[in-house]
């Protein structure tokens, strides 16, 4: 097996954006975060993992000033519930689940940007990069698109504006690998200063995002580590797969990825996206038994 991959360090920086100070919150008599202590400084791209119940959405929510909580949480130095209007102004948050929304598309699209101060031309522009049709989409209600329809929405909002935050719960989820190449390039063009706290209770499918990884269990940080390198953002793989024998099953999940076949019915070829590297090899692990040889090889961009 032959695996080039480049890797970049990730630069650090002193400036914190948001500060966690023994943050504790309660459901009745249920304590769901723990004393939370927690800094974040300016650049950082944080993997938030755990399992379902960690704790990992309610400590979005309080950062979001969507609960009151104890202790102390401020972002950009503004307490996040008390300044909630201005904190919010930063931000760019993707939920885990859409939300029930009746209005048309396109008038999401202009309320999301008068919220924020943004320009509808830009979250658009975004939107069409993910590949949606807005011709045919403006005016169909959000609550009846589909679920990848409905990611790249409110991708498209949280990308498609100034925000030096974003706060992205499993924010790839339902999109596909073209997708999902082209949502890390969104990423990639952000300012190196931008805070990225992203949310999932896998963290392959995360770890070549992220530059840190904190894990909860149970309320509390178990886990804070950072990460000395990670893959460039916007990079891809070229990939070559060969099978020891054809399998209809493996046929069907590589081309969910785009792959095509090669010069016999054994070879697969096709493109990764950089920061899908790990997604992709955990899938081709469920092949283990048929798997005669895999090949990735980084694609040379433009500026090398």
């Amino acid at each position: 097996m032959d695996m080039q991959v480049a890797i970049q360090p990730t630069a650090s920086t002193t400036a914190t954006m948001i500060s966690f100070r023994q943050v504790a919150k309660r459901f009745n008599r249920v304590e769901i975060l723990k004393g939370i202590d927690l800094d974040i400084p300016a650049g950082s791209r944080v993997a938030l993992v755990g399992s379902n119940g960690a704790g990992k959405t309610t400590l979005i929510r309080c950062l979001l000033g969507e609960y009151n909580y104890d202790g102390e949480l401020r972002v950009g130095g503004l307490d996040a519930r008390r300044q909630r209007e201005q904190v919010l102004k930063r931000v760019g948050f993707v939920p885990q689940l859409p939300p029930p929304l009746r209005m048309p598309v396109g008038q999401l699209f202009h309320f999301a940007a008068s919220v924020c101060g943004a320009e509808v031309g830009r979250m658009e522009a975004v939107a069409q990069r993910l590949g949606l049709d807005l011709s045919q989409l403006r005016h169909r209600p959000f609550v009846r698109l589909s679920g990848g329809q409905k990611q790249k929405i409110l991708i498209s909002i949280a990308l498609g504006r100034d925000a030096d935050i974003l706060v992205m719960d499993e924010p790839a989820a339902n999109l596909d690998p073209e997708a999902r190449h082209i949502f890390f390039r969104l990423l990639a063009e952000k300012p190196q200063d931008t805070v990225m706290l992203i949310s999932s209770h896998r963290l392959d499918e995360v770890a070549s995002l992220v530059n840190r990884v904190v894990e909860m269990d149970q309320g509390k940080i178990v886990l804070d580590d950072r990460v000395e390198d990670s893959i460039e953002l916007d990079s891809r793989l070229q990939c070559r797969v060969v099978l020891i024998r054809d399998e209809p099953a493996f046929v069907k999940t590589i081309r969910e990825w785009g792959f095509s076949a090669g010069a016999s019915d054994v070879e697969w070829e096709g493109i990764v996206a950089g920061p899908d590297r790990l997604r992709f090899l955990g899938m081709l692990s469920r092949y283990a038994g048929l798997l005669s040889d895999i090949h990735m090889e980084r694609l040379q961009t433009a500026d090398g």
